[in-house]
């Protein structure tokens, strides 16, 4: 009741910010000139807000989109308001494997650093959807497709940090819904991953926001044991009605809305703590942290568990690299199999990783 109330009136945590504040707020003081940018899902929405208020404080912004054209529409709003803004738009689809790879090389040729990644784009697929490389297509894009993205462009964002000595930071935007997954998650992402299934899709994006969590835990973990100047946190932007909700747009979309209308955040305050964490000066050597409403907080006990997030870890390398290691099982080997786009092949690497990691 306590955290509720401190929630409903904006109370300020120890950060000095709360529920109420601002994207415009957090950042009211920072100078990003020397900043560059990739935030992911900034076409509309938190996405878009985040990548306005980081312009209109001097940050170079990549905006990779699925749709270019949209990408464009809020390149073309954003300058508007700011003038100086540098602002490129290249081609991403999370939710290809194929699609991360081509971005991260076309992005390297350009040849600039990267000193901030947002990994914020998300999806919430009604309807059960295969992806191209046969993975459910919510933990694909929310997850599988930042895991890789992640893991491409991190040698560059070290690099980035050692010789600007500025660090960088990786912020992921996960949910408060993380919380309400249970129960194996690599068994729960086999099943759902089948051409049939029993589909709950408030449980797979639940499932897709807890990996964030985790994966966050890991790589934290991972880059301090580098000695990188790189840190890792992720974020619950709090409830706010944007286009996720697209598909299910109607009366009965609206009267959940409506009732809980008092929850609800404004789009700029849903980007606040997004902007906290990729700016605040407190939070330099701050890493494998869980932020809601610009502060620290505590996630599930299982988004806490770090034997967890190591499994999730390595179920996740083997389902985006090219090339499977030899398997020994049931008294056999499988052989090394080069992985190519197609969902027979993927459900058998599938198949091969519950093996490996269950």
């Amino acid at each position: 009741m306590i955290g509720t109330g401190k929630y409903l009136i904006g109370l300020a945590g120890e950060s000095g910010f709360g529920s109420k504040s601002t994207a415009e707020e957090v950042t009211k003081n920072c100078d990003l000139r020397s900043i560059t940018a990739i935030i992911t899902g900034a076409t509309s929405g938190i996405g878009a807000e985040t990548a306005r208020v980081l312009a209109k404080r001097g940050a170079r912004l990549i905006l990779p989109a699925r749709n270019v054209k949209t990408a464009e529409e809020t390149k073309m709003r954003i300058v508007a308001e700011s003038p100086a803004a540098e602002i490129i738009v290249m081609e991403l689809d999370l939710s290809s494997l194929s699609s991360v790879r081509r971005f991260v090389a076309e992005f390297e040729s350009l040849d600039l650093p990267i000193n901030l990644l947002i990994n914020n784009a998300g999806k919430l697929a009604h309807e059960h959807v295969i992806s191209e490389d046969g993975i459910e297509m919510t933990f694909a894009t929310n997850y599988l497709g930042h895991f890789l993205l992640t893991k491409l462009l991190l040698g560059k964002m070290i690099k980035t940090a050692e010789e600007s000595g500025v660090h960088g930071r990786i912020v992921s935007v996960s949910s408060g819904i993380h919380g309400w997954f249970s129960g194996d998650m690599v068994e729960y992402l086999r099943q759902i991953s089948r051409p049939k299934c029993q589909f709950d899709a408030t449980r797979a994006y639940a499932l897709s926001k807890l990996a964030n969590v985790l994966h966050t835990k890991e790589l934290s973990s991972f880059l301090q044991k580098q000695g990188a100047n790189v840190t890792v946190n992720c974020v619950h932007p709090g409830i706010v009605r944007t286009r996720l909700t697209r598909e299910r747009d109607g009366l009965l979309t609206d009267l959940a809305f409506f009732f809980a209308s008092k929850l609800l955040k404004t789009i700029p305050q849903a980007a606040a703590t997004t902007c906290y964490v990729a700016t605040s000066t407190r939070l330099v050597n701050v890493s494998g942290k869980y932020f809601a409403d610009c502060n620290e907080t505590a996630p599930s006990r299982l988004a806490s568990n770090s034997a967890e997030a190591s499994r999730l870890w390595a179920a996740s390398e083997t389902l985006v690299t090219h090339v499977l290691p030899t398997i020994h099982c049931y008294g056999g080997t499988l052989p090394r199999t080069p992985i190519q786009h197609g969902r027979f092949v993927h459900r058998t690497a599938f198949l091969y990783f519950i093996i490996l990691y269950k």
